[in-house]
């Protein structure tokens, strides 16, 4: 059975070198690294996990915390993120916060404080002073993904401008009368994200001169069901119906196209419809998005996690970094009929 010596002599290195740089520990030069891990692939070594956990005190698992999974964003979030880790050797252990309050307290309370999990992905959750306070005094590094927090590396997209983008676009093809189908209230906790959008979509409307008006709003769930019970109400007004709608997820918009056609609208000839996120149903319904790339999010986090894992101070990112987004025109969008 190939041991961790018979890597060593293949590889002309001591067995403390090929237990670093297995482990993923620290002064192991690139190149190095890269001839073990060729050494022991060749031979077939695997590393035990025990061992290689007692040794480097680590597990060599990723904590994800999102607060869905039902919803297309969050699962291609931790679908990037697990592609990434698979790549550096790392299991992911996924948590999520479907159960409300208490089971987020479950969760960072008892199982991330547990020696389960090296670190910690933290997906569209705005943690508590007390939350990071509790992973960073033991030692467990944090990377956030969706805002701004304090003293942690985080990966933001800006918000408000993809909301005021998404509008401007309508605008341009010259709609006066765009409504807005965002977040309910229990989407606005972490970052929020929906009264962000919704200020970016007002904040388009004021600076080409319309009035943002109040009954041109509708909440959801940022689901198709949401977004489509919200667009008929927007759509099915007998007066000053909205020649076109912004939707602030993929998800609603689609919605809003089913709901529309089954109203005998005729989409875009009579509305106009744009999301946000570049779902991967977004081509089918020939959607205009904002595409907002977020298994390259998952990915991107777990790149700054390895990062805090294994310092490389010529290569480290800045405390936020901002992820890119891309406004994508397709067939849902068109200038207003006259």
């Amino acid at each position: 059975m190939i041991n961790i010596a018979d890597v060593a002599r293949h590889a002309g290195v001591s067995t403390a070198t090929v237990s670093r740089a297995l482990s993923g520990g620290h002064h192991v030069s690139p190149a190095t690294r890269l001839r073990v891990e060729a050494s022991a692939t060749h031979l077939g070594y695997v590393v035990s996990s025990n061992a290689s956990s007692l040794a480097s005190g680590r597990m060599k698992n990723i904590g994800v915390v999102v607060p869905f999974l039902n919803h297309w964003f969050f699962a291609s979030v931790v679908e990037g993120a697990q592609q990434a880790l698979q790549r550096h050797g790392y299991d992911l252990t996924l948590y999520n916060l479907t159960g409300g309050l208490e089971a987020r307290r479950s969760v960072f309370e008892h199982f991330l404080l547990r020696q389960r999990v090296d670190a910690v992905i933290a997906v569209s959750l705005e943690l508590t002073e007390n939350e990071v306070a509790r992973l960073h005094a033991l030692n467990k590094p944090l990377v956030g993904v969706g805002g701004p927090l304090a003293g942690v590396r985080t990966l933001t997209v800006d918000d408000l401008a993809v909301a005021r983008l998404a509008t401007e676009h309508l605008i341009a093809l010259g709609h006066t009368r765009i409504a807005h189908i965002g977040g309910d209230k229990a989407f606005d906790l972490d970052f929020n994200l929906p009264t962000n959008r919704r200020f970016g979509y007002e904040a388009a409307l004021v600076a080409a001169g319309i009035e943002a008006r109040r009954d041109d709003f509708r909440p959801a769930d940022f689901t198709t069901a949401g977004g489509y019970q919200a667009a008929k109400q927007l759509l099915g007004r007998p007066h000053e119906r909205p020649t076109a709608i912004f939707a602030a997820s993929d998800e609603m918009a689609i919605g809003s196209i089913l709901a529309a056609r089954d109203l005998g609208l005729v989409v875009p000839r009579d509305v106009s419809v744009i999301g946000v996120d570049d779902h991967e149903l977004a081509t089918f319904f020939g959607l205009s998005t904002v595409a907002q790339f977020p298994q390259q999010q998952g990915e991107k986090a777990v790149e700054v996690l390895m990062e805090e894992l294994r310092p490389h101070p010529e290569s480290r990112t800045g405390l936020n970094v901002n992820m890119p987004f891309e406004l994508i025109v397709r067939g849902s969008t068109a200038r207003p009929a006259v």
